[in-house]
Formats: structure tokens, C-alpha cells, sequence
């Protein structure tokens, strides 16, 4: 396992920016949002510039892209035609793993099976692993409903956020049963009220994800994923889960 860092850390810089503070806070790794609402590289500026798309990635301050997560907002048939732009963008410049939100809570079970299973066969082409994000408000904020849509579309993996799973309406709820599907992870301090709060102040036993994170054999990157708190100091809050998430690898 090794640390990584979201650019949606830094949303407001320029990505180049953006990279370079990650440098600074001495990350070896960065996760890169394509969000099409974002300063950053947008999923559009893929699909209208593939190799224009493939110089910024190579542009990372000798930082190692550990992940894409895709946040789009095409419809119908052009998302597909989008993620065979972004999986041919992953693949050249060697990331092998996209993160993708599941269906809104209240998706029809079945459109959503097909609509994954679509999503992976892209990336499989690729050789790329297609994950969704465990999220509250969406299908994959239930263990139950992850393990039947992973068991359904053979290839489907996770990206574990377990704040998703701390703070909620209905109450904290374990995810141990998934664990098996994790292909990614992304992290953050987190209460029962707050989806986000300063390192050290929240209930996310960073020491006991780890040991089972070993259990199940993964070794792929734990990306910090905070975005900047009010009336705090984002790089001395980056610099602190940093190391606090290498002391206990």
C-alpha cells in the first residue's frame, strides 16, 4: 500500500498548481478527478483532445497517477462514448484504475446492472479496472446492494470511503461484508455528524482499515480525499494525514 492525494485537495488551483503543492507535502501519488464542473482536467477536454489529455497527465510533477475518479455529467449514449475516451487516456498513461459513482438512490436495480455492466466491458478492453464509490444518496451506500451489483457484473470493484459509511442519517453501519470488492480506497476524517472534520478529530480507525486492508491482500493506494475545511490550514491538515497513514503502513 502506498499514500496518495486527491487533487480535489486543491480544487481552486490550477491543476499544475495543484501538483506541485502535493510535491511539496512530499506525496509520491495523486488521484486526478476528471470533473466536468472543475478548474482541472475536464472529462469533455478528453473526449474533444485525447492527446492534449495524455500531455497533462504526463505533466505530474513526477508524481505517480494512482487512480482516475470520473465525475461526468453526459447522458444516455455519450457517456459510454466518453468512457472509452477516458479508459483510452488511462491506458496510455498507465493508470489502471477509475472510480465512478453508482446510481442515485432509487435507480431501477436492473438499469443500473446493465449501466455498469456496459462500464466495465469498456474498461476490460483497456485492461482497467472500473470501481464505484461507496457513497451516501446512492445505490452503493448499502453493503447489501454492493454485493449484488459486484456479484452481478462480473469485473465491477469498489473504491471504499468508509466516512460514507460513519456518517449517515440512519446511523453508522459496518462495511466489512464488501471488503472483498475494494479496488481503491479513499480517505478522510469523519464523525458521526460530520462528513468531514480536522485529522485527529474524527472516528476512522486508519490502524484497523490497514490491518484489514492487509487481510484481503490489497496493496494499492490509500488516497487522502479532503477537500479544504473552513479557517483551516489545508496544507498543515495534508501534511498531518500524510503522516499519520505512513507511520501505520
Amino acid at each position: 500500500m502506498f499514500v496518495s492525494a486527491s487533487t480535489e485537495c486543491f480544487p481552486d488551483l490550477p491543476l499544475r498548481d495543484c501538483m506541485e503543492k502535493l510535491v511539496d507535502l512530499e506525496f509520491s501519488a495523486v488521484d486526478m478527478t476528471l470533473d466536468e464542473n472543475s478548474h482541472h482536467l475536464r472529462p469533455s477536454d478528453v473526449v474533444n483532445n485525447l492527446q492534449h489529455a495524455i500531455d497533462i497527465c504526463h505533466d505530474t510533477q513526477r508524481l505517480v497517477i494512482s487512480n482516475f475518479r470520473l465525475l461526468s455529467s453526459a447522458q444516455g449514449n455519450d457517456r459510454y462514448h466518453e468512457y472509452e475516451a477516458i479508459c483510452k487516456l488511462a491506458k496510455a498513461v498507465k493508470v489502471s484504475s477509475i472510480t465512478i459513482p453508482s446510481g442515485e438512490f432509487g435507480t431501477p436495480f436492473n438499469e443500473e446492472v446493465e449501466h455498469l455492466r456496459e462500464m466495465v466491458a469498456i474498461s476490460a478492453t483497456e485492461g482497467i479496472v472500473t470501481s464505484m464509490h461507496t457513497h451516501v444518496g446512492c445505490l452503493s451506500q448499502d453493503c447489501d446492494t454492493i454485493q449484488v451489483l459486484c456479484d452481478n457484473v462480473k469485473g465491477l470493484g469498489i473504491t471504499l470511503d468508509p466516512s460514507h459509511f460513519i456518517c449517515r442519517e440512519d446511523g453508522p453501519k459496518s462495511y466489512d461484508k464488501v471488503l472483498k470488492y475494494v479496488r481503491h480506497a479513499y480517505l478522510r476524517d469523519t464523525r458521526k455528524d460530520a462528513m468531514h472534520v480536522r485529522v485527529g478529530q474524527g472516528e476512522v480507525e486508519y490502524g484497523r482499515l490497514i490491518q484489514q486492508f492487509e487481510q484481503i491482500g490489497y496493496n494499492r493506494a490509500l488516497t487522502v480525499h479532503m477537500p479544504p475545511l473552513p479557517d483551516t490550514d489545508q496544507m498543515a491538515e495534508m501534511r498531518k494525514i500524510r503522516l499519520l497513514l505512513e507511520s501505520l503502513l
